[in-house]
């Protein structure tokens, strides 16, 4: 993720600090809502509502075919899927991708 992509980004000390607040407050489950910041051939990143010091990835691998990509800045819905804990991510799935399968 680069480097100033959000503005007055957490640090990486502040989200690895935060991250059992994270996991605590969205449980696999969870429905979110958050902004796109990044998109990387890879995932999207996106700052999630209510959780300044989170980040969330949703991974292409579960976008499915004839999807595309939300454009930055998008308003996004989605589900946490799971927590990466060996780089504080908290992966997510989009309401559009969930609605397409």
């Amino acid at each position: 993720m680069k480097d100033d992509v959000w503005p007055n980004d957490p640090t990486p000390e502040q989200i690895r600090r935060a991250w059992s607040a994270t996991v605590s407050a969205l449980p696999v489950g969870t429905r979110i809502t958050g902004q796109v910041v990044d998109c990387r051939p890879f995932g999207v990143f996106l700052r999630i509502d209510d959780a300044p010091h989170a980040v969330g990835l949703a991974d292409i691998g579960s976008m499915p075919h004839g999807a595309s990509l939300p454009a930055l800045g998008s308003e996004i819905s989605g589900v946490v899927v799971w927590h990466t804990d060996h780089n504080h991510q908290v992966r997510i799935r989009f309401s559009e991708w969930i609605d397409r399968d």
